[in-house]
């Protein structure tokens, strides 16, 4: 089979595609032949060997997939041979086959394609998790939640969700292109963060209260800042570092507003951890999956891919999203 290979760290353009063994299946495995492949900001560290994980010398990146079960264990009870479905990987997603345990698998909505699922395996729990579970955000109706970086994969997500969910979104973006994005997927109001301080808009919008929750995906002085316009008794969340600079948390603003920081990693509920939590959690995943496919086959959700990439222009992809010039995610296609 055709992959997508990394044999050494490096950028996008160190990736070599070509001819490999499949992969064995092992025990609770299931084969998927893929039909299209995610590409993130995660996907680009991974390769340089700045990830918090790192796969062995030499591995086809790719962490999040749709495709269809070609081959089952028989210790598998859920999936089948035939069933249409989305998968998150430990890596293993740019190339034409893949394995992947059957916790980590779920059936795709009958209204999503498989191009658009691509964002279902993580970007979409991602979102999900941090805004509905108790631990975390726990959004309410009539709660006012603030999206960071709300044209990209997680961001554009958290506004669907937090719109289901009976918030008022106030989503940020840069520029007239990601900000019309962000609206058409249901902001009620948006802030350019290009051309205008969003704390003192978020502010002004909130009549000097703050907002109630934020979903942070930047970290940086983005974080910083969003400390500052959340109102008492709000909560933070942060799912990433986009903008590279891992904040320092003030406990002063804590202590004198009674906030809270809540962190997120999705990945250690599907395995990406130190300790592999993926079985003892999958109650968990399953539900959360399934009360995604829900939203999407009621419309709720509408997974948007900017474009998409041949696997043999994978590295162009990675590119893409480098140049930060992509709204929602971008797909890497088998056929």
């Amino acid at each position: 089979m055709k992959a997508m290979i990394c044999r050494h760290w490096g950028g996008p353009e160190d990736l070599r595609l070509e001819e490999v063994e499949r992969p064995p299946l092992k025990s609770g495995q299931v084969r998927i032949s893929i039909k299209a492949a995610g590409v993130s900001f995660a996907t680009t560290l991974v390769i340089a060997g700045k990830y918090q994980r790192k796969p062995p010398l030499p591995f086809a990146p790719g962490t999040e997939a749709s495709g269809v079960v070609i081959e089952a264990d028989r210790a598998c009870r859920r999936l089948k041979v035939g069933d249409e479905v989305v998968a998150v990987l430990d890596w293993g997603g740019l190339a034409e086959e893949t394995v992947a345990h059957e916790v980590n698998v779920f059936l795709m909505p009958r209204n999503v394609g498989f191009v658009e699922a691509i964002q279902l395996p993580i970007s979409y729990p991602t979102s999900a998790g941090a805004l509905t579970w108790p631990t975390v955000l726990d959004v309410q109706k009539g709660q006012t939640l603030l999206v960071h970086a709300a044209a990209g994969g997680v961001g554009m997500a958290a506004v669907e969700i937090g719109k289901i969910l009976g918030a008022t979104v106030i989503a940020t973006a840069g520029g007239a292109r990601k900000t019309a994005f962000a609206q058409a997927h249901g902001a009620d109001h948006v802030i350019d963060y290009r051309a205008t301080d969003f704390r003192a808009e978020v502010l002004k919008l909130t009549d000097g209260r703050g907002v109630d929750r934020v979903y942070d995906p930047v970290g940086g002085d983005i974080f910083s800042q969003s400390l500052r316009c959340l109102a008492v008794e709000g909560r933070i969340c942060p799912v990433g570092f986009a903008g590279s600079t891992i904040p320092q948390v003030p406990a002063n603003i804590l202590l004198v507003k009674s906030i809270a920081v809540m962190g997120f990693n999705y990945g250690y509920y599907v395995g990406w951890s130190p300790h592999d939590a993926r079985f003892e959690m999958a109650d968990r995943t399953f539900a959360l999956m399934e009360r995604i496919r829900g939203w999407c086959e009621a419309g709720l959700c509408r997974p948007h891919v900017d474009r998409t990439y041949r696997l043999e222009e994978a590295p162009a992809a990675m590119q893409a999203l480098l140049e930060r010039s992509v709204t929602g995610r971008v797909a890497v296609t088998m056929d």
